[in-house]
């Protein structure tokens, strides 16, 4: 998922003195802390030993002041922080009778780890261990792009954890094979870990207007270089390895199929997940799954359109389970 686009308005003239970046991630934990949620660090210890072990693996989350009665986890995917993406969700979820759970996964934001595995089997692990370790054993899930993967994962690994599971442009129906055959935007998986990862301002651009149907006509250097400084320069590596892990050999004749009910939503004019693997992925889950298309949003649906996927979520968590049938719908 790629930042929120810069201010538009206005021109920048040499270096940044303050940083709009910083500034916004602050303006973004506090609304957190408003809408009642704590930040946390889980300090988890490598699989299969004993918790007296020097921890591996922290995982940071925001997780509700008190016992969440109705959690719901929110994954995010590539670019800003958790809380960039999730917070225009956060009070109209809480105000529908659900409590947001929302870490940041392994390498973004302040979660980290020193264990080698860089698979979303890994990711998922590693979420549903801290979620465990919050006493939140039931959960419904809502991931977006990367975070869909991860999401999928976790609810094909966890039924008995996961009921239910809204998935948001993520592309789990992709395989290695189709960006050879000229499906995305990219041609490997090295594009598209510089194109995902940007590291200087031209490649942000491209992102943003890659990923948003009404980019800004402007975004100054110094905003992109802020962005990138605050939020884009650390792991650079190990994110780009997530993405060699997750893409290289994937097919899809060994993708597991959830037996969770599933709601799919995609930006209608999505071009880094083009609306076919959308309709791969209703058709992998046979009937498990509806689909619901936005209209004049792509990839960045989450952030373009955020009260008709707000709305959407809503509602799938809220209906009886026998109504998630398969269908297609327009917003």
């Amino acid at each position: 998922m790629p930042p929120p686009p810069p201010p538009a308005a206005g021109i920048c003239r040499g270096r940044c003195v303050l940083s709009f970046a910083a500034a916004r991630d602050r303006c973004f934990s506090r609304r957190f802390l408003r809408a009642g949620l704590r930040p946390l660090a889980i300090p988890l210890p490598p699989p299969g030993v004993g918790a007296d072990t020097a921890p591996a693996t922290t995982v940071h989350m925001w997780v509700p002041s008190k016992p969440p009665r109705n959690p719901l986890l929110l994954l995010h995917g590539f670019g800003a922080s958790a809380t960039w993406q999730w917070a225009p969700y956060l009070r109209p979820l809480i105000a529908a009778g659900f409590d947001p759970i929302v870490p940041d996964l392994v390498f973004f934001g302040a979660s980290c780890t020193g264990l080698p595995d860089r698979s979303d089997a890994f990711q998922a692990s590693t979420i549903k261990a801290a979620m465990d370790a919050i006493g939140v054993t039931r959960f419904g899930l809502v991931g977006v792009s990367y975070g869909g993967f991860v999401g999928y994962r976790m609810a094909a690994m966890f039924p008995e954890a996961v009921e239910r599971v809204a998935l948001i442009c993520a592309g789990v129906c992709l395989e290695e094979k189709d960006l050879a055959e000229g499906l995305f935007p990219v041609a490997g998986v090295g594009e598209a870990a510089a194109l995902l990862v940007p590291r200087r301002p031209e490649e942000v651009r491209r992102l943003v207007r890659l990923t948003f149907v009404r980019p800004p006509f402007i975004m100054p250097s110094c905003f992109l270089w802020d962005y990138i400084k605050v939020m884009a320069s650390d792991h650079i590596q190990e994110k780009t390895e997530l993405l060699y892990a997750l893409i290289n050999g994937r097919q899809l004749s060994t993708l597991p199929k959830l037996t969770q009910p599933t709601i799919i939503i995609w930006g209608e004019q999505d071009h880094v997940f083009p609306m076919e693997l959308a309709h791969r992925l209703n058709r992998h889950l046979e009937g498990n799954s509806r689909m619901v298309v936005i209209k004049n949003a792509g990839h960045a649906v989450n952030l373009e359109k955020p009260k008709e996927v707000c709305t959407n979520i809503i509602e799938f968590f809220k209906e009886p389970v026998a109504e998630a049938a398969n269908g297609d719908d327009k917003v």
